[in-house]
């Protein structure tokens, strides 16, 4: 990053009580390279003011509305308006929020999912095209230093070529709402399908999987047959999913997702199967990936070591021996994307190649996958074309 400054970030969304909003913040700040600098906190103007207080921001950068906040932002000095806006308000407003500021002349860096649906999601990538602007999507799992090990081993030939993909995230956080009927496991807003869209579960954290996997192998799928499943009684969205998938090229793979694995936490783990080795990884020990071949003894390779590539260690921040995790992949993602935001400001972006972050065009194919995968589901699991 070539600024002599740190950039200037704005949030929509993540005030008092939002979890993945101090996750944003904790992550954005880890480097130092950015500062919180105002926010639209919350659709309650108060709890907007009071969260501004929390971040002691200054009152006039605390804003009512996201509206207001684009306003106003474009209408300040270059010197001091925001470089970029951190977008982790509801799914349903990410695409409106995030065409607000791009039309405005801001970087924007959101939550996923990208949009409400496929077709906002096509929408919204055309006015990033059009704009200019760096969009980066916090698909936050490819910003394991492990995973970019993995991935430069499949580019760079290592497994030979891939036959075979399973990539698992079971939860069992809601196994508590089908025991109990307990409505609090999950919160109401991802049940709502005005909401959350068409999927609750695989919409959620199956595209996680489904990213990673795309991420790491850098496959596409070409069709799939899902059986999505609600077990909580009442709700009307998934919370489990059971995929097979074909990808272009020839490849397999199974996908599973799951909120009612009961005693899983958060054991997003993928293995990749190819001619010559496979890797497996899981989230839950993320400073190892496990490297395995038909006649030779398995290898575990672990973060901060000098035998790991480039990538990788351009991603580690703590010497072996010192883990690292949840945040500090976060950060990478934020990392990524704040050097295509300074060139950006420098006027020397000219497009997401190059860049090691994940983009508008990442969040389209989540949200093909998610509807091929809902559309399927409600055909017997007929096989289906993203």
């Amino acid at each position: 990053m070539s600024l002599n400054r740190k950039l200037r970030m704005g949030m929509v969304g993540g005030g008092r009580g939002a979890f993945i909003g101090s996750v944003h913040r904790m992550a954005a700040a880890l480097d130092g390279k950015i500062q919180l600098v105002a926010g639209a906190f919350s659709s309650d103007p108060e709890k907007s003011r009071l969260s501004g207080e929390d971040f002691m921001l200054a009152p006039s950068r605390v804003y009512s509305s996201y509206q207001e906040m684009a306003e106003k932002e474009s209408a300040l000095p270059e010197d001091e308006r925001i470089d970029f806006v951190s977008i982790v308000a509801r799914n349903d407003l990410h695409y409106d929020i995030s065409k607000t500021f791009i039309e405005a002349g801001f970087n924007v860096i959101c939550e996923k999912p990208l949009a409400f649906s496929h077709e906002q999601g096509v929408q919204l990538a055309n006015v990033v095209e059009a704009s200019g602007k760096v969009f980066a999507l916090t698909h936050n799992y490819t910003g394991y230093p492990m995973v970019k090990e993995a991935k430069a081993m499949v580019a760079d030939g290592k497994l030979g070529r891939i036959l075979k993909i399973v990539a698992e995230y079971p939860q069992g956080y809601a196994i508590t709402a089908l025991k109990d009927e307990d409505d609090g496991a999950i919160s109401n807003w991802r049940m709502d399908p005005g909401v959350s869209g068409v999927s609750n579960c695989m919409g959620d954290i199956g595209s996680h999987a489904e990213n990673l996997a795309r991420y790491i192998t850098g496959l596409e799928i070409d069709e799939l047959a899902a059986e999505l499943t609600t077990f909580i009684p009442g709700r009307p969205l998934d919370d489990d999913g059971n995929l097979l998938i074909r990808y272009k090229g020839g490849a397999k793979g199974v996908l599973y997702a799951s909120q009612i694995s009961t005693g899983d936490e958060n054991n997003l783990n993928i293995r990749v199967y190819g001619t010559e080795a496979s890797l497996e990884w899981h989230q839950e020990h993320p400073n190892e990936l496990t490297v395995k071949y038909a006649e030779q003894p398995r290898q575990i390779h672990r973060r901060g070591n000098v035998y790991n590539g480039e990538v990788c260690g351009k991603y580690t921040r703590l010497p072996f021996g010192h883990p690292e995790a949840f945040i500090e992949a976060f950060a990478n993602v934020y990392l990524g994307a704040a050097e295509a935001i300074a060139d950006e400001v420098n006027g020397t972006y000219s497009g997401s190649e190059g860049y090691d972050f994940p983009t508008v065009a990442d969040g389209v194919e989540g949200m093909a996958f998610i509807e091929a995968a809902v559309n399927s589901s409600k055909n017997n699991a007929a096989w289906t074309k993203l």
